[in-house]
Parts: C-alpha cells; sequence; structure tokens
C-alpha cells in the first residue's frame, strides 16, 4: 500500500488545490474495505461534513469495489478536495467491463454505477492504455 496526502499548492488536475491524497492497492477484494476506511478518515481530517462524507465513501466503496472485480494488478485512489468539490478518481489495470452478464442476477450485482451516478454531480469512465479510470465530483461544503 502507497499512501500520500498533501495539502499542496500543486494538483494532479493541472490546478491548485487545497488537498489531495493517493492510495495504491492490489486490486483484490479484500483490499476494498482499506479504501472505504482510508477515505473516511481522510475526509474527516479534512473536515468534510459527515453526510457528504457518507456520500464519499459508498462512491469510493462502489469504485474500488469495481476495480477490484475487474483489474488484474492494482487499483489507485485518488482524492483531490479543491474549492468545495471532491473529486474521486479510481483507475485499475483492467479491461473493459462487460454491460450485462445473464449469469448473475440482476438483485446480486450491477447497481453499483447507478449508486455513483446518483450521488455525484458528474461521472467520466475512460479506457486508458493500461486500463481503466473511473472520475467522479461530488460537492462538499467543507
Amino acid at each position: 500500500m502507497f499512501v500520500t496526502d498533501s495539502p499542496s499548492p500543486s494538483s494532479l488536475l493541472g490546478r491548485p488545490c487545497r488537498h489531495q491524497a493517493l492510495l495504491t492497492l492490489p486490486a483484490q477484494e479484500a483490499h476494498v474495505s482499506a479504501a472505504r476506511h482510508f477515505t473516511a478518515d481522510l475526509l474527516e481530517t479534512w473536515s468534510v461534513p459527515a453526510s457528504e462524507r457518507d456520500s464519499a465513501v459508498l462512491i469510493v466503496d462502489e469504485l474500488a469495489a469495481n476495480a477490484a472485480q475487474y483489474g488484474r494488478e492494482r487499483m489507485t485512489l485518488l482524492l483531490v478536495l479543491d474549492h468545495g468539490t471532491l473529486h474521486i478518481v479510481v483507475t485499475d489495470s483492467g479491461t473493459t467491463v462487460e454491460r450485462h452478464r445473464p449469469d448473475v442476477a440482476p438483485d446480486e450485482h450491477g447497481r453499483g454505477t447507478g449508486i455513483v451516478q446518483y450521488l455525484a454531480q458528474s461521472t467520466e469512465v475512460h479506457q486508458t492504455g493500461g486500463g481503466r479510470e473511473v472520475r467522479a465530483c461530488l460537492r462538499c461544503s467543507s
């Protein structure tokens, strides 16, 4: 596990920010809870209100679970709190997610992206050369 947390004038998003943190974990289901706890603890330290923190933790949980399920080697969580917006970026080393799996009951899987889209102000999914990147933005009144 690799962790950085820095209130830094430079951001990986290319502009100044108040806080940013990066967590890299193996893309395994056992590490999803570490991403969730990391997010909860960090956002509390950054004074993000509890209701917004809960939404962010749920978003991270869903995105990390997908990354753990479909990623091959590692997953990375980037959190950037910038001018009242929390940017959540999860990357993995997987391939495109299969949208419909007839062998899986609909009540067992498939709601994660809907939850993320409901809670976030915006979401984006990009296939990269090394895997997939999912971005969600959430307004925070910190």
